[in-house]
């Protein structure tokens, strides 16, 4: 059992000899993939740091002869658990690799715990600007409307067409991403952000502004697969739930906060600083991941090259003219090949992540998410439409604070659930005595879908429909923010749970895993935003929001389920339909 057998994806180990930090060449195999410890957790790597060639543990902080070392290699110790293989500077991956303070290693794992929450940081405030984009525009959408001479319905095209663009982007920036690596792709898609901001904030008519908005949601949504590829490449998967917890606290820093933002720069400034502001915060997370983010990507073990060997004739005349005749059209016909197969693999391939959806286990577990995101931006659209108005009549400010009842939800249940998860996983293990050779636990990913996928299914839609219906009385503000508390807490709980079961049924694509879930979800939440406003007009907040959160709750708990009954052997079957055909 072990790493040995982990079935989804077998460890990858690297052969490239990089620099060790003794200043010596490191050449033992180290397994660092995105999937060297398989669903198990087990890790084959020593848990010794010694050094045979040197009589002082470089890494050991307690040596009596620390302050005899250089001041460089206590520096890069600080940074690791272990011995490790730093990569020499010059030889750093992705755009401007030199320039990042935290240096980029050969195995991820071996990051100090310190430095790896750094990088789960830089990578959930970059994760941040996306739903930001979304959250600062609904305090003002009125004033938008007003300003560009148009209905309600288009300004909410600004919003929905925006979350349509947040699903389809992901699948070309995760596919990059396994081949130009994760650095290159932050910084390509935040560049282009910042740009389509500023461009979005000179706007002079609706349709210039939702193509910007378009093009500016697509480039940030890539830390959504990006970055949770990220957190796959760093954490084993002991920590990793925890640690997707706290990446999620980005992505929802933007419901938290960007409402308020909104609403203040568009009372005292006008609609047109939120992009100005969106922008400013795309430069200062650029300038981040530039100095800050290292390289993160598993290199994978380079394929042989293909020796071709080319028989010449005999030189009687017919065998040269035959390679004359090669050499010639058929270099024609290899140019043309190769400029083909580049526009497949850049507007085709990315496309074949979709194809992960006829897998049982990532359809179910996708759903899941997708029908809690869509519920959300319902939700979001309520707010804005019901609390501006009669009886409630709240400026752009207050109604912008209402935002920050769901938020908390996110945050509380970011920082809990994430560690609830991995001790019901630990648990799970513990009940079936799954443990590998070496006495660790292995890991299973429909472990993660227990009591609490159970709670968080019935948690936000009952939510929901506690929300719509006190909003329909006109109750207090503070009877339906309670309500958005509780749909924010179960929401969240299985957006954590639904992400990261998906890095772990794809291990070597983690990053595809959680495209495809972004794909499926976005176009609910563009659906929602879209239908939301004329549905509340014609039926009110009481009947929609229980419409939507009945279908919620049975389809969401028949989706757990699915996946507790059938979990293990669709997720077999999955290894090995991918197994033979990347063979």
């Amino acid at each position: 059992m072990g790493a040995d057998n982990a079935s989804p994806g077998a460890a990858v180990e690297k052969e490239d000899t990089v620099e060790h930090i003794h200043g010596e060449t490191n050449e033992e195999k180290v397994p660092s993939s995105d999937n060297d410890l398989g669903y198990d957790g087990s890790d084959s790597r020593s848990d010794t740091s010694d050094d045979p060639r040197s009589g002082i543990d470089p890494l050991d902080h307690d040596n009596d002869q620390d302050s005899t070392r250089p001041e460089q290699l206590r520096r890069i110790s600080s940074t690791f658990t272990r011995a490790t293989s730093v990569i020499p500077r010059a030889r750093r991956r992705g755009l401007f690799g030199s320039l990042a303070i935290i240096p980029e290693v050969e195995s991820p794992y071996e990051y100090k715990n310190s430095t790896k929450w750094c990088i789960t940081a830089i990578v959930a405030l970059a994760a941040a600007a996306a739903p930001m984009g979304s959250g600062i525009f609904y305090p003002a959408l009125p004033e938008l409307s007003r300003d560009l001479d148009a209905s309600p319905t288009i300004t909410n095209l600004s919003v929905a067409m925006y979350m349509l663009a947040m699903s389809i982007f992901p699948l070309w920036w995760s596919a990059f991403s396994e081949t130009l690596g994760r650095r290159t792709i932050y910084i390509a898609s935040f560049t282009l952000f910042v740009i389509f901001s500023i461009v979005s904030a000179v706007s002079v008519n609706i349709t210039m502004l939702i193509v910007m908005r378009v093009l500016g949601g697509g480039a940030s949504a890539s830390v959504q697969a990006v970055g949770a590829g990220t957190i796959a490449d760093i954490w084993e998967p002991k920590d990793r739930g925890r640690a997707m917890g706290f990446f999620y606290l980005g992505p929802l820093i933007g419901p938290l906060f960007s409402p308020i933002i909104g609403g203040a720069l568009s009372q005292g400034f006008g609609w047109r600083a939120t992009m100005w502001f969106l922008a400013i915060y795309g430069g200062v997370t650029l300038l981040l991941i530039i100095f800050c983010l290292p390289e993160t990507l598993v290199k994978r073990k380079p394929s042989p090259p293909v020796v071709v060997v080319v028989v010449v004739g005999d030189g009687d005349g017919d065998g040269s003219n035959a390679l004359r005749r090669v050499s010639t059209v058929q270099s024609a016909k290899n140019k043309t090949k190769s400029f083909l197969h580049k526009l497949k693999s850049f507007f085709i391939d990315p496309l074949r992540v979709l194809l992960y959806l006829r897998f049982p286990p990532v359809i179910v577990t996708v759903y899941s998410a997708s029908i809690a995101f869509g519920s959300l931006f319902v939700l979001n659209i309520s707010i804005q439409a019901s609390f501006d108005k009669a009886p409630y009549d709240f400026p752009m400010i207050p109604v912008g604070l209402l935002y920050i009842a769901p938020s908390v939800g996110y945050v509380v249940a970011s920082l809990f659930g994430g560690r609830w998860i991995d001790r019901i996983m630990a648990r799970e293990a513990q009940k079936a005595g799954r443990y590998d050779a070496t006495g660790k636990l292995i890991f299973l990913p429909e472990d993660r879908m227990n009591e609490n996928m159970w709670l968080a299914a019935t948690m936000y839609p009952g939510a929901m429909i506690w929300y719509g219906w006190t909003v329909e009385k006109g109750l207090p503000w503070i009877v339906p923010s309670i309500a958005n508390f509780f749909f924010g807490c179960g929401s969240m709980l299985v957006f954590g749970a639904v992400t990261t079961m998906l890095t772990e049924f794809m291990p070597n694509r983690s990053s595809s895993g959680v495209a495809v879930n972004n794909f499926v979800r976005n176009i609910f939440s563009c659906v929602g935003a879209i239908v939301a406003q004329p549905l509340i007009s014609a039926l009110g907040n009481g009947w929609v929001c229980t419409m939507i959160g009945l279908f919620a709750w049975v389809t969401g708990n028949a989706a757990i389920w699915l996946l507790k009954r059938n979990g293990p052997k669709w997720r077999i079957s999955m290894d090995e339909t991918l197994r033979r055909e990347h063979q």
